[in-house]
């Protein structure tokens, strides 16, 4: 196996590296992908050591927190969270699809782009445009042989949830190495939206969830009504069928 990584972090980047096995040849490149020409160094220098790319995961995220006044945090968010996988995608799709073989593309998007909870605009906003991105990449590869792949990790434990200040994993987290197994099965079964349960929300919670939060515009509820006080009964029932 020959991995390319790509972080904003050298030294993240050096931990990951001397993690992996001695059996897999690892590249790796410190870039901002929110910068699209950061993003043509790179193609160059990934074709140059590895030829051609057979899967492309692109998994740019960040969390921050601002208000409505504070447009700093949404560029900053948005810059990273969906340029940071349109850059990608426009920069390797090319490659991938020449690919003589069958190819995949991962995107991770996020529960949070789904049901839109309150409290963070900005990172909803942007998982939903990702989301968008990914339904429009698969739709337009369809009768090809890139296949795509839209991944919802459920509570993970990693540096951006708390793996990072916190050393022993929460209870109800899953390990990064029970998505990327739920990952893989679900790639074999040719799914596109893989939503991964964890061990406190089941995968029916989570249908139930976003049954709902549909029905906020079919049934011409008030939005995000799962928050609101004056819906609490009824989403109540809901959950509990």
């Amino acid at each position: 196996m020959k991995l390319a990584l790509v972080d904003i972090s050298a030294e993240n980047l050096s931990k990951a590296k001397h993690s992996l096995s001695s059996g897999v040849l690892t590249e790796t490149y410190a870039r901002d992908v929110s910068k699209l020409d950061q993003w043509q160094d790179l193609k160059s220098s990934v074709e140059q050591s590895f030829g051609g790319v057979d899967f492309l995961m692109l998994n740019a995220g960040i969390g921050l927190k601002g208000g409505w006044e504070d447009t700093d945090y949404f560029h900053k968010i948005i810059d990273t969270n969906v340029f940071g996988v349109l850059n990608g995608i426009a920069t390797f799709l090319p490659t991938v699809r020449r690919q003589e073989h069958p190819t995949s593309i991962v995107i991770t998007g996020s529960k949070q782009g789904i049901t839109n909870p309150p409290g963070n605009p900005a990172y909803n906003a942007s998982k939903s445009a990702v989301k968008a991105l990914a339904e429009h990449l698969s739709y337009d590869l369809r009768s090809s042989s890139t296949s795509v792949h839209l991944l919802v990790p459920g509570w993970t434990f990693t540096g951006m949830t708390g793996g990072a200040t916190v050393k022993e994993k929460p209870a109800g987290a899953w390990r990064p190495e029970q998505v990327a197994k739920y990952l893989e099965e679900k790639m074999e079964e040719d799914v596109f939206y893989i939503i991964c349960p964890d061990n406190d929300v089941t995968a029916e919670v989570d249908k139930k969830r976003i049954l709902w939060n549909a029905g906020d515009i079919a049934n011409e509820r008030q939005p995000l009504s799962r928050w609101r006080e004056e819906y609490r009964t009824e989403v109540e029932k809901w959950m509990a069928k």
